[in-house]
């Protein structure tokens, strides 16, 4: 097994997403995303992209899951599963993202489709050079 191989407890969170991306609001990209973070304590926070006709004001999937989260006074995660639109055939997260996650930790798993396939990796995988202001 590659070490990007998800488990099955990854590809249920995949499809979860999937089933959460039907309440996503994509009126004009139509491109709709969902995402469930798992907590360190295995709670699972669910997100979905919520678009705006300023589109500068668009939040992701992901970035609005772990908002859900940290609204909850939580700040430890395990994983995130993602989910884009059928038609993608790598969904892994924006890179705006991926340094908003890493405020959270590197290690974070992260579980998408790649080239057809889900897989599951650090975050530090897909963000190597993540910005840090503390040490």
């Amino acid at each position: 097994m590659s070490d990007r191989s998800p488990t099955a407890d990854d590809l249920a969170l995949y499809e979860r997403a999937r089933e959460v991306r039907e309440r996503a609001y994509a009126p004009y990209s139509e491109f709709p995303v969902g995402a469930v973070q798992i907590t360190e304590d295995g709670r699972a926070f669910e997100g979905v992209n919520v678009e705006n006709g300023s589109f500068g004001l668009t939040i992701c999937a992901e970035r609005s899951a772990f908002v859900r989260a940290v609204s909850e006074g939580v700040r430890r995660f395990s994983t995130i599963g993602v989910a884009t639109h059928d038609s993608a055939r790598t969904g892994s997260p924006c890179g705006a993202c991926r340094q908003f996650m890493s405020e959270f930790g590197l290690d974070l798993r992260v579980v998408y489709l790649r080239d057809g396939e889900v897989v599951a990796e650090p975050l530090s995988a897909l963000l190597p050079a993540a910005f840090e202001l503390r040490s």
